[in-house]
């Protein structure tokens, strides 16, 4: 990431006309980008930062863009499933494509929340200010891969001091077998504002039933970059619930501000093979962050996830908590990184990462890291792997329970702290019954 100075200047202020043929800053990205992606390789297990990602299944489909026009034209009745009832403003991306048909927006000056082509005749600065300078190309393949093919994006940009109540949907949506999407997100919040955003990734039914969709492979290469000015705060859920034969990448990154917070909770239930990368960066003292998150897997899944929290200023503090529950054949991977910069004193920085195993072939893979280069601060971690506590079991039986519901109620126990923390009502309460669906077989 690159560092950044607070907004200098606000997007609401006065409007920023967009000059045709003037976004010459955009082709200059997509070239930078795509030479990068033609300079690096696809990771491999050979690279010490993907080990333990398989990523063998890229060789067994050919992935292509989805066509200009939809095999299936979704309207918003295909879609109640995945609304969110208190947004009042909901983004909708089919396929990597902008969707307004299924799209809601308010009339609020205090934000906008648009596409990008909607946003830059306006907020072309903002856009052009942080749009690709902050998820880094120089190494990291598959974000080359997406900046270079960026066409559009899901913009949300927050007025100073304006506190947003109603939280923001953006949803992605994967309809169609081996096709290649490129979500891109950019959220600013400017100083003194608050705002709660859901990214949410989903798969739609196919034409031929929700065995086809269940079945269909599909690949989601996502970035998103979420700016924090002075004293704002983001709450940040993340969901990623697509096909179990499709594939996702991803990568978040985060720049804070002075006494800025970031409170993010990512979940992780779908896809074959995932793999977040979530970099918070701390460039104003007395930032904060929280990252709480929970991989729920089992068959033959993987979910990867590596955090970087980059204490760069003084006086921060960040928590993590992540929680993998595997069952079957599945593999979960955490790797999370906390590094404190010369003269970032006064640092308290606590990393935990628990896994729950509920069969001998599942599979956890943990590392957490310190990299500390300050005297004084206060930094932790832990991480624990194992299956469920035979005590607890037996204590449940005891009170009438069968084995099996003792197991059931137990599994679900342990990931509902991390989903407890959502703070939307009836996201929850998805979460919650998908999670009881896996941990007591039910569909």
């Amino acid at each position: 990431m690159n560092d950044q100075s607070v907004l200098t200047r606000s997007p609401f202020d006065t409007p920023e006309t967009l000059v045709p043929g003037k976004q010459a800053w955009l082709s200059a990205l997509h070239a930078r980008a795509s030479d990068r992606a033609a300079i690096l390789n696809r990771p491999t297990p050979r690279d010490e930062e993907w080990r333990f990602t398989d990523l063998s299944p890229f060789a067994q489909t050919t992935f292509v863009p989805a066509p200009g026009t939809p095999s299936r034209q979704l309207v918003p009745a295909d879609i109640t499933g995945f609304t969110v009832e208190e947004a009042q403003t909901r983004l909708v991306f089919v396929d990597g494509i902008y969707a307004p048909a299924l799209s809601v927006q308010q009339d609020d000056k205090s934000i906008v929340i648009t596409d990008m082509q909607g946003a830059r005749a306006q907020h072309a600065h903002t856009i052009e200010a942080h749009l690709g300078h902050h998820a880094s190309i120089d190494s990291a393949y598959f974000a080359a891969q997406n900046t270079a093919s960026i066409e559009n994006a899901a913009v949300v940009i927050v007025a100073r001091d304006s506190a947003i109540t109603a939280p923001v949907h953006l949803l992605f949506i994967a309809t169609q077998k081996d096709v290649r999407s490129f979500p891109r997100c950019l959220v600013v919040a400017e100083a003194g504002s608050s705002v709660t955003v859901i990214e949410d990734y989903v798969v739609m039914n196919q034409p031929g039933g929700q065995e086809e969709a269940h079945l269909a492979t599909h690949f989601t290469n996502t970035v998103t970059e979420i700016v924090l000015a002075d004293s704002a705060r983001v709450d940040h859920i993340r969901l990623q619930r697509e096909g179990t034969r499709g594939l996702h990448i991803g990568l978040c990154a985060v720049s804070l501000g002075r006494a800025s917070h970031y409170n993010s909770v990512s979940i992780a239930m779908g896809a074959r093979m995932s793999r977040l990368n979530l970099e918070v960066v701390h460039h104003g003292e007395g930032a904060t962050c929280t990252l709480d998150g929970l991989a729920l897997i089992g068959s033959r899944q993987l979910a990867d996830t590596h955090t970087l929290v980059d204490h760069a200023k003084a006086h921060g503090n960040s928590v993590q908590l992540h929680k993998c529950i595997v069952a079957d054949s599945a593999h979960a991977v955490f790797n999370g990184k906390v590094i404190v910069r010369t003269g970032a004193q006064k640092i308290d920085a606590r990393q935990s990462n628990r896994n729950l195993l509920l069969s001998a072939k599942a599979h956890v893979d943990t590392k957490p890291q310190l990299e500390i280069f300050a005297s004084d601060v206060k930094c932790t971690h832990g991480a624990t792997v194992g299956q469920l506590d035979a005590d607890e079991v037996f204590y449940l039986q005891s009170r009438g329970l069968s084995e099996a519901a003792a197991r059931n109620l137990l599994t679900y126990a342990f990931g509902a702290e991390i989903i407890e923390r959502i703070p939307i009502a009836s996201v929850k309460r998805q979460l919650v019954q998908k999670v009881l669906e896996q941990t007591t077989g039910t569909r």
